[in-house]
């Protein structure tokens, strides 16, 4: 992996990804927030008692499109692991909370999606 993708990787930050539609078969893509925890890509959103419809599509169909846009822009095929195990998801989403200065995680290992995300070779 280029260097300039990995460090833009190690940064997080505001990225979109591209699904393909449960229903629909077409692309979808949305912005949304990368987060490097540990090493490890995650991706999550604010609580809401509503599936989020990229999770949706992630749950038919794991495969996603990272698309990098701020510092360096490139196109990275991966796949999503939906976390759904509670202390997983506490431990995560601690990291999360932190980062959107969120004093209160339990709302958000309640009812925030979250995914693990795992580049392509």
């Amino acid at each position: 992996m280029e260097a300039r993708i990995a460090q833009a990787l190690e940064k997080g930050g505001v990225i979109d990804i591209t699904t393909t539609g449960s229903r629909s078969g077409e692309p979808r893509r949305v912005e949304i927030v990368l987060h490097n925890i540990d090493g490890r890509l995650y991706i999550s959103g604010r609580p809401s008692p509503h599936k989020r419809k990229w999770i949706a599509n992630l749950e038919a169909d794991p495969h996603l499109t990272v698309h990098l846009k701020q510092s360096v822009h490139a196109d990275l095929p991966a796949r999503a692991r939906i976390v759904s195990d509670e202390p997983e998801r506490r431990s995560v989403l601690a990291h999360v909370a932190r980062n959107w200065n969120v004093r209160d995680v339990e709302p958000m290992v309640r009812q925030s999606p979250l995914i693990e995300v795992t580049l392509a070779p």
